[in-house]
């Protein structure tokens, strides 16, 4: 549901304010299968939420954003489902589950893609969001199922460039395991396309965590780490030709207070302007929760920047920085 974890819901004018506090490119996590499917083994998407999913992708547009859609979470039907059989505990799943969940993901995104195909390159398709979310379930395992990580997004480019229409040469997003940097750089590798030059690999950044989480610090300054990873993504992907982006970036404005305020703005600057120096575009995680601790930035309510210390960082951070030629 759209107001699930907010009551403000998407507007024009909320697309405008995004745009004109400078943000070039949107990206809309949608669920499909969590209550919006009309015929659960064919895929088939709900009317209605399709066409509110086209009019903020259309919101988009209309201000000439760069948006990606993706297939967010979605009660873990296939970013946890299709890797553990049990939620509880890890319980490796066999192959017929596996080639289930790749048939299913097909279906989905062929009832997505089908929908979007008259759409021009503004749009972009992820195919998932974090694979292997639930991090206790999965930490130490993601080598070992990065194999079937690889078969699902084989599973979403074959299905997405089968639709015709601009999906055929559309820019597409895969998502590295857990899409964690170590992990993507270790043992991640593209599925092959039909397109030369048409995937993106998805990383996600909320490093150091009890930083960016707010569980034990309000502070950072580890620069050189931060830098390390983002090397990592640089030299195995960027400098051979395949784009990255951070799919999601935040740290959590935990008070209001002039010791935390400036290691929000630096991180957040940190992040962009080193992202971008390394060929990486970055989307802000931003929930509209505007009450500490939160990783919220803009508040949608009142069209107005609600955590001005992030906001600037950002804004400093894309200033400092330049694209590698």
């Amino acid at each position: 549901v759209e107001t699930s974890w907010q009551s403000t819901k998407t507007t024009q004018a909320i697309i405008d304010f995004v745009k004109n506090e400078g943000f070039r490119s949107v990206r809309i996590p949608v669920a499909w299968v969590m209550g919006h499917l009309t015929d659960s083994n064919a895929m088939t998407i709900d009317a209605e939420w399709m066409k509110r999913v086209k009019e903020i992708v259309n919101y988009c547009i209309s201000d000439s954003l760069y948006v990606i859609i993706n297939d967010h979470w979605d009660g873990g039907w296939i970013e946890e489902q299709g890797f553990s059989s049990s939620s509880t505990s890890y319980s490796p799943v066999d192959e017929a589950t596996i080639v289930d969940k790749a048939d299913r993901l097909k279906k989905l995104w062929t009832n997505i893609a089908a929908a979007f195909k008259d759409y021009g390159d503004h749009l972009l398709f992820a195919g998932l969001n974090e694979p292997f979310q639930n991090y206790t379930l999965f930490n130490g395992r993601q080598q070992t199922l990065t194999p079937i990580l690889e078969r699902y997004n084989q599973a979403f480019v074959d299905a997405v460039r089968a639709t015709g229409g601009n999906n055929e040469k559309r820019v597409l997003v895969v998502q590295g395991p857990g899409t964690s940097i170590s992990s993507t750089y270790s043992n991640f590798d593209l599925p092959t396309d039909s397109q030369n030059g048409k995937l993106m690999v998805e990383i996600h950044y909320y490093e150091p965590w009890d930083f960016c989480g707010g569980n034990t610090t309000k502070l950072w300054s580890d620069m050189t780490y931060l830098q390390t990873q983002f090397q990592k993504m640089k030299t195995k992907f960027v400098d051979t030709g395949i784009p990255v982006i951070i799919g999601e970036y935040g740290a959590q404005w935990q008070e209001n207070s002039s010791s935390h305020n400036s290691a929000i703005e630096s991180w957040y600057k940190a992040v962009n302007q080193n992202a971008i120096d390394d060929g990486m575009v970055p989307f802000a995680w931003d929930v509209n929760a505007c009450t500490w601790p939160s990783f919220s930035i803009l508040n949608r309510s009142d069209l107005t920047v609600w955590n001005t210390p992030a906001m600037q960082g950002i804004t400093n951070g894309v200033k400092a920085a330049s694209w590698p030629e």
